[in-house]
């Protein structure tokens, strides 16, 4: 069995081509990432429960990825991930 594998997994793939592996895994997984971020913000909506999620912000929160020269208290969460959060 173990032949079979080392047959198998040398024909598979390239050891040259592991950090083009890495590197496209990396990028799928940060485009997932941002593109779940962006679902979560505070300009969607999903149900009609509130149809105006953007009245919802406090001045002391931050919805932005990168605030550069602000200080706000806390960051914006959704009502659905916080939700899912206090499960």
């Amino acid at each position: 069995m173990s032949g079979f594998r080392k047959g198998f997994m040398k024909h598979w793939y390239a050891v040259e081509a592991i950090p083009i592996y890495a590197v496209v895994g990396g990028a799928v997984l940060g485009a997932s990432w941002y593109l779940y971020r962006l679902s979560m913000g505070p300009t969607i909506q999903w149900t009609k429960a509130n149809p105006t999620p953007w009245n919802n912000i406090k001045p002391n929160q931050g919805t932005k990825m990168l605030e550069v020269n602000q200080k706000f208290d806390e960051r914006y969460v959704s009502v659905v991930l916080h939700a899912l959060l206090q499960r």
